[in-house]
């Protein structure tokens, strides 16, 4: 699964390598405390059950809005 990431189609469509690096890191905890994967397990570790639910677009960056914003 990591080398779907040789291809930096991925990581450009979320911003950069910066902000594909805090939403695996964001989900892998999600994972860890216990949330459901959006992709078969099948012996992966959290981390590349969290690599393919981005790649598979399973997940992204939630946007805060403008309204958010202004509060």
């Amino acid at each position: 699964m990591i080398e779907a990431l040789k291809d930096d189609a991925v990581i450009n469509q979320l911003g950069g390598r910066f902000k594909f690096t805090a939403l695996v890191q964001q989900r892998v905890r999600e994972l860890m405390d216990g949330a459901r994967p959006l992709v078969e397990r099948q012996g992966r570790s959290d981390i590349e059950i969290a690599v393919a639910e981005i790649v598979e677009g399973k997940i992204t960056l939630g946007l805060a809005s403008s309204e958010d914003d202004e509060a």
